[in-house]
């Protein structure tokens, strides 16, 4: 059905996507299970960087005879001022005894969760969120700077780079990475993946903060 000329720039219409806040880490323990989540604050920057899809061509009779696309992999860099006690084991530390840490040990692989905010020219930053949910990392070694304190002293700014292996989807290719539009979801549906995802209720009594699967959030949100 046609619908007209297009527009540009409509009102409500000019969105952007900013910030990021809620970092949640879930370390993979025993058969490939995510362990309970733990808030990762001090979180500064994800960055999202991924490689693959690239064209290869192959010749015959004087033509492009098939254009193969490569396998697409996703790989990024955690940036933040602290990180959580149980990423240790992800950045290759073991506790010897309680308060001596052994570096060059085994890297757990985890899952994160991260949130980002959309925005438009109305509503401002309050439009809406994006749940980002990362499968199946594994973090890389990363320098660490310890500079002296002076008269403009700053916090250190760590920093780990990961690649993650994709999971399974029924009916689409393996991901590694899924994001999640409140724009587009039902309010009601939108909390009860916020509570899978962060918990709910005091500690002790209320549920866990679990790491969703992509078939169990296709499952919560249809």
């Amino acid at each position: 059905m046609a619908k007209g000329a297009l527009k540009w720039d409509e009102d409500t219409k000019r969105l952007y996507s900013v910030g990021v806040d809620r970092g949640v880490l879930y370390v993979m323990g025993e058969a490939g299970k995510y362990q309970d989540g733990v808030a990762w604050s001090g979180l500064t920057k994800v960055s999202e960087s991924p490689e693959g899809a690239e064209s290869n061509k192959k010749y015959a009779d004087n033509r492009v005879y098939a254009n193969i696309i490569s396998t697409e992999t996703f790989k990024g860099t955690i940036e933040a001022f602290y990180s959580p006690k149980e990423f240790d084991q992800c950045d290759g530390m073991a506790e010897i005894t309680k308060g001596v840490m052994a570096t060059q040990q085994t890297r757990k692989k985890f899952g994160l969760c991260y949130r980002t905010l959309i925005g438009n020219d109305t509503d401002g930053t309050d439009h809406g969120t994006e749940i980002h949910l990362v499968y199946g990392a594994t973090a890389s070694p990363s320098s660490k700077d310890r500079e002296t304190v002076n008269e403009s002293p700053e916090p250190a700014a760590l920093s780990w780079s990961f690649d993650t292996e994709p999971i399974n989807v029924t009916g689409m290719k393996p991901t590694a990475h899924i994001v999640i539009r409140s724009t587009e979801v039902e309010k009601e549906k939108w909390t009860k993946l916020e509570e899978a995802l962060y918990g709910k209720g005091d500690t002790g009594t209320g549920t866990e903060p679990k790491l969703l699967l992509p078939d169990e959030i296709k499952t919560l949100l249809q």
